[in-house]
């Protein structure tokens, strides 16, 4: 588990390509520091396991759903990427829950400035990340840990507001139109959008016959 705020930016010294499986070798400094065979470290927020380290970098394994669904294939050595090591159960909870397991990909549509802010437009790339996203609420751009401030179904596209601190010291600083970001949706929505869709051939479920149980009138009762 992490929690979408970022330690520092490494960089990616090689990548061996097998197919859909990747090794990737990483620079970096900070999360080398208590690092140990199996550790987690998300990487532009992708949950992934060092297989072997030295003083300067690590290596991870890329396994062909992980190709597939994040834009890890895209990368090329030299690139900054973001990381984090997994959180720790005492320390504290700066961001939000983020389990480093991307729901897909959005591209880059606009960069604006807003004052001193970076106002980020994204189009997701899969059609089904959108109805999860809830502004206001948390989603998870390349590892980090941001509020979404418009979900707009029209047009299909969110976006994000971004602070100088935390845009100079992520890798987002140099994203730029065009450009792929892993998305990671709120894990309180997927859990209640699993509950309340996807039972009886992708329709929505009906409502319980009783009073009793998750339904989603007894959500929207609540304000979900």
């Amino acid at each position: 588990m992490f929690t979408g705020l970022i330690e520092e930016v490494g960089k990616l010294q090689r990548i061996e390509s097998r197919g859909e499986a990747l090794l990737l070798t990483v620079a970096a400094r900070k999360v080398l520091e208590d690092v140990k065979l199996g550790d987690s470290i998300a990487v532009n927020g992708v949950c992934l396991t060092v297989v072997s380290y030295n003083g300067n970098s690590f290596s991870a394994d890329v396994m062909p759903e992980t190709y597939r669904h994040t834009n890890l294939k895209h990368l090329k050595p030299g690139e900054p990427v973001n990381l984090e090591r997994a959180m720790l159960a005492g320390g504290r909870f700066g961001g939000h829950i983020v389990q480093g397991h991307v729901d897909g990909t959005a591209v880059i549509v606009s960069r604006t400035h807003e004052a001193n802010a970076v106002v980020f437009r994204l189009r997701p790339e899969q059609s089904h990340l959108l109805r999860l996203v809830v502004p206001q609420g948390s989603i998870t751009l390349d590892g980090i840990s941001l509020t979404v401030i418009d979900a707009d179904r029209t047009s299909g596209t969110l976006a994000v507001s971004i602070i100088p601190h935390t845009l100079a010291e992520t890798a987002l600083v140099n994203k730029q139109p065009g450009a792929s970001v892993n998305v990671e949706n709120d894990i309180l929505g997927k859990y209640i959008d699993h509950l309340l869709h996807d039972r009886h051939g992708g329709r929505p479920a009906a409502p319980a016959a009783s009073s009793s149980g998750l339904t989603e009138a007894k959500l929207r009762e609540f304000g979900f």
